[in-house]
């Protein structure tokens, strides 16, 4: 492949975007814009309407291109980040209209592309990292799914669980076997968690003591070791058994998270003696800020081990374990609603309800520009969109928290 492609822009998931010399839409990896590009030869997959391939030869780079300082990024292809080539503006630009192209293409919006709100760090920000068991305990290279790179040290997870890693990576022998997938998380009191899955056949972790005891001679803070069978429940086995859900979804970047919840919360307004519904509220972020500002609280999610560790520390919200489209009916009718689903949006069940009795109020936090578009249009039968901003969660990577907000029309 001899043709020259210049890079126009980033698409969601990453990949720089630029034409073939007949005009087909050509998207590629770790390229960027303003690049002149040659492809890998053989890598082109060409589709009705688009093609796919891999970086041959950057003949010019583009303004916004930099090095990336990760090894794992250039080396092994990494796949946990897609953005470490771009410099960090033009990361945030890229994201801007991510989110806005997403919104009109595929919402049919008519909105301008959102402000967004950079991150408090660009590197050591992630409180968790999950990485995949083969031959090696590490990461998937972006092109080649199926296999594993042994990880050296991951430039966006916190210092503290990079510091952990380096100490466990001579231990792993110890760990429960055979396993299957390696989670390493801190949590709001600084607190180490080692999350080990293992699948049958299988011994129980029964020698995590022994390792909690030679961790805690060389690793700051407090380690809690916990073992979890594929399909079956985690539960410590060594450390201290705080109540904290060490398995259940938290944001990774706990600052931006508050900042996120704390700006979506604000655009409701005053709350004081109003019910409002915290839909897939997790372990009650929201709910406290929520509380805080005088509501009624009424928080819904369908994990249970964090609705418990929910209930336990705000004991002035009413949580329930729960799938939301299943207790809708059964709820308080409500002044305003926050929702935070999971990267699928909203159950339809969810939306018939939001639609068919709008509420004045409604804030949609989330992690997929193309579900919430889709959510959106769906919903705009009787709200009208007042506000879009976007959040920063995640740098080095093309995910981006999105905060919509709604009024009923």
């Amino acid at each position: 492949m001899t043709d020259l492609v210049t890079i126009t822009g980033i698409a969601v998931g990453g990949d720089g975007v630029g034409r073939l010399a007949d005009g087909r839409v050509v998207f590629v990896p770790r390229t960027a814009p303003g690049d002149r590009i040659r492809l890998r030869d053989g890598s082109l997959q060409r589709h009705r309407n688009f093609a796919r391939a891999e970086l041959g030869e950057i003949v010019e780079a583009g303004e916004s291109r930099v090095a990336p300082p990760c090894p794992h990024y250039v080396h092994d292809h990494c796949g946990g980040c897609q953005l470490q080539h771009l410099a960090y503006d033009d990361q945030l630009k890229a994201k801007r209209a991510i989110v806005g192209d997403t919104l009109r293409r595929i919402g049919k919006l008519k909105v301008e592309d959102p402000e967004v709100v950079e991150a408090l760090e660009e590197w050591r920000y992630r409180s968790k990292i999950s990485m995949a068991v083969k031959t090696s305990v590490g990461l998937h290279p972006h092109d080649r799914p199926n296999f594993v790179f042994p990880l050296a040290d991951c430039h966006i997870s916190d210092f503290r669980l990079m510091a952990l890693w380096r100490e466990l990576r001579s231990r792993l022998t110890m760990l429960p076997q055979p396993l299957t997938r390696l989670t390493l998380r801190i949590d709001r009191e600084a607190r180490r968690h080692i999350i080990a899955e293992s699948s049958p056949p299988g011994e129980p972790w029964l020698n995590a003591d022994e390792l909690r005891r030679a961790l805690q001679g060389v690793v700051d803070g407090e380690v809690v070791c916990w073992w979890q069978p594929v399909d079956g429940a985690a539960r410590v086995v060594a450390g201290p058994a705080t109540g904290f859900p060490a398995t259940a979804f938290e944001q990774v970047n706990p600052g931006m998270g508050m900042i996120t919840r704390r700006w979506a919360v604000e655009q409701l307004g005053d709350l004081r003696g109003q019910t409002v519904w915290d839909l897939y509220g997790g372990i009650g972020d929201t709910a406290a800020l929520l509380v805080a500002a005088g509501a009624n609280v009424v928080s819904v999610d369908a994990d249970e081990e964090a609705v418990s560790w929910g209930r336990d520390r705000l004991p002035a919200a009413r949580f329930i374990a729960a799938r939301a489209e299943d207790v809708l009916p059964s709820l308080p009718v409500p002044h305003a609603v926050v929702v935070n689903p999971p990267r699928a949006g909203l159950h339809w069940d969810v939306s018939l309800r939001l639609t068919s009795e709008p509420v004045p109020k409604l804030v949609y936090i989330s992690c997929d520009p193309a579900t919430l578009a889709r959510d959106l249009q769906r919903l705009n039968v009787n709200y009208q969109v007042t506000g879009v901003r976007a959040f920063d969660l995640f740098p080095q990577t093309a995910h981006v928290e999105t905060v919509a907000v709604l009024e009923a029309a």
